[in-house]
């Protein structure tokens, strides 16, 4: 059994610009996709706002928690371990020192889908604002369906 483990930094698609600044960075919208690490056959996408101004320049700039996320079966799907209900897909950094935005993974067994949610939270407190995605696990080619059931520790 292999430890859980979380993506790597993610793919970065394209960004927008959705309000203008004359003299620093433009606040901007990104979107960026992944591949989950402990699933294969399954991508991520989620757009995040970025912070332009002088802080969002210097990277002092606290991230807003409006974060949207699609996932999608995008080949067969094959698990390369066992997994917990709720591990971290991603994480990643949303301010200088407190606040980080998380992709967690879990199954649910009776419908054989893979459910992602993201969230951010902070040291003191989180924020109630999330996205969720399911991806049912459907046949692809000529290989066996696996139940996601199969691969969660209980």
């Amino acid at each position: 059994m292999q430890p859980a483990q979380a993506a790597d930094e993610p793919d970065l698609i394209f960004k927008r610009s959705t309000v203008f600044r004359w003299l620093s960075p433009n606040d901007k919208l990104a979107t960026f996709g992944l591949d989950d690490p402990m699933v294969e056959g399954v991508a991520c996408h989620f757009t995040a706002p970025e912070k332009g101004g002088f802080k969002g320049w210097v990277g002092i700039a606290e991230e807003v928690s409006d974060i949207s996320l699609s996932c999608r079966q995008v080949g067969p799907i094959k698990f390369k371990g066992k997994f917990e209900q709720g591990d971290d897909m991603f994480r990643q950094r949303r301010s200088l020192f407190f606040k980080k935005m998380q992709i967690v993974r879990g199954c649910d067994a009776k419908r054989n889908t893979l459910v992602y949610m993201v969230y951010s939270d902070r040291i003191i407190e989180g924020s109630p604002q999330n996205s969720t995605s399911s991806v049912p696990i459907m046949p692809w080619g000529s290989g066996e369906i696996q139940k996601c059931g199969d691969f969660v520790e209980k």
